[in-house]
């Protein structure tokens, strides 16, 4: 496949804007955080979480401070990954957040 010049793709481009606007990178990241609910909505979290980290410097760099391996980050951080709470606590430390609860909007008082 042909790359043309000047066209940024769009994985490009939304690593861009989560590179430049933090609150856009929280938000996104909050949004998908909340697809973990749902078995078939776990990848996409994955990966969004995943974009995060290229957009925080790349995944070698966020596997570094985070003290995993580039290879085991690729795989916790894939679709069909399984991260552990360690993983997933370290990476976001690393890209400046952290994991925290909230109470379910319909659950009953």
């Amino acid at each position: 496949m042909t790359k043309l010049k000047g066209v940024v793709s769009h994985h490009e481009r939304e690593v861009a804007e989560l590179r430049a606007d933090r609150e856009l990178a929280v938000e996104y990241l909050k949004t998908a955080m909340a697809a973990l609910d749902n078995p078939e909505d776990r990848g996409a979290c994955l990966l969004a979480l995943r974009t995060v980290a290229e957009a925080h410097g790349g995944l070698g760099l966020v596997a570094a401070e985070a003290g995993i391996s580039r290879e085991s980050l690729y795989r916790a951080l894939s679709p069909k990954g399984n991260p552990t709470l360690k993983t997933l606590l370290a990476v976001l430390k690393t890209v400046g957040m952290r994991l925290s609860v909230e109470p379910e909007h319909d659950a009953a008082a």
